[in-house]
């Protein structure tokens, strides 16, 4: 079930090909400097993650603790892992669940926490990561 709401980050996303996995392409994205809210606390966020087509057009993808989310008072990083498609229009939509290590003392309630979210990128590549508590 879905808890509270911890945030919204948004901001723009640049995508390349990889070498293909077992004969499936692979796409490498990079968000760099996405801000927004998390936990109260204003954040600028950044992560490398990449993701194969699976048989059916569908996408899995991983960010193997490639991620880091910076606020005034220190940092967290991040894994996540996530299945999504591409829309019609151009774009992708992935849902998952995200792992915090926080260092941070503001982001510190995310310790310990399974995060959902929904990153959703338009056709231009610019994504919104919406991300609540899994209760």
């Amino acid at each position: 079930m879905l808890g509270d709401h911890l945030g919204t980050i948004q901001g723009p996303t640049s995508m390349k090909a990889m070498p293909a996995i077992g004969g499936m392409p692979t796409l490498e994205t990079t968000a760099s400097g996405l801000t927004g809210m998390l936990a109260g606390a204003e954040v600028t966020s950044f992560a490398t993650y990449s993701a194969t087509m699976r048989a059916d057009g569908s996408f899995y993808g991983e960010c193997p603790n490639a991620g880091v989310v910076m606020t005034a008072d220190g940092v967290a990083t991040f894994r996540a892992t996530g299945a999504g498609n591409p829309t019609a229009d151009g774009g992708f939509v992935f849902k998952g669940v995200v792992y915090f290590e926080a260092q941070a003392p503001s982001l510190g309630s995310l310790n310990g926490k399974a995060v959902v979210y929904d990153w959703i990128v338009d056709p231009e590549g610019n994504a919104t990561w919406d991300l609540w508590e899994w209760a």
